[in-house]
């Protein structure tokens, strides 16, 4: 399956929350993927530490990407 997302970025979630904001604020809308949170949700616990994920689309990329080093 071809995806028109690409992930930026994988780490823990007060990072992700920040990146998070920095996007929205440059008109990119992610889509934070959480999979600690889901399954805490379900009722499942998790051996791995907290751990998000960013996606972007894919023409706005290199702009996502420019924006977190700059964070970081």
């Amino acid at each position: 399956m071809d995806s028109n997302y690409i992930k930026v970025f994988g780490g823990n979630s007060i990072v992700a929350h920040r990146i998070e904001l920095a996007l929205k604020e440059n008109n990119i809308e992610p889509i934070l993927k959480d999979e600690t949170e889901s399954a805490r949700l379900a009722g499942f616990g998790t051996p791995l530490p907290e751990l998000v994920e960013i996606y972007v689309h894919k023409d706005q990329e290199e702009k996502a990407l420019a924006l977190i080093n700059k964070l970081n």
